[in-house]
């Protein structure tokens, strides 16, 4: 009976270990992703900005530039008859 203990003792051991190293892998791939979701965040609000700051200097650029002369319309293709 004691052999029975002695290697339960044992394996609850083993496994108890196991189930520690599993959930500190886990919180530690939470902590990645947080980091991960926290940078990807901070670059998209980097990015909109600067899509606004090219938005606006296009437009101011677009209201500075003189105006494009209209095209002259397409004159219309003749069909040379087929002999």
């Amino acid at each position: 009976m004691a052999d029975k203990t002695a290697a339960r003792t044992r394996a609850e051991t083993h496994f108890s270990a196991s189930e520690a190293r599993d959930q500190l892998v886990k919180t530690e791939l939470a902590k990645e992703r947080i980091a991960f979701d926290d940078r990807t965040i901070k670059l998209r609000a980097l990015r909109k900005a600067r899509d606004e700051e090219e938005a606006t200097e296009k437009a101011r650029l677009a209201a500075l530039a003189p105006p494009k002369a209209a095209k002259k319309p397409a004159k219309p293709r003749v069909k040379k008859p087929v002999a």
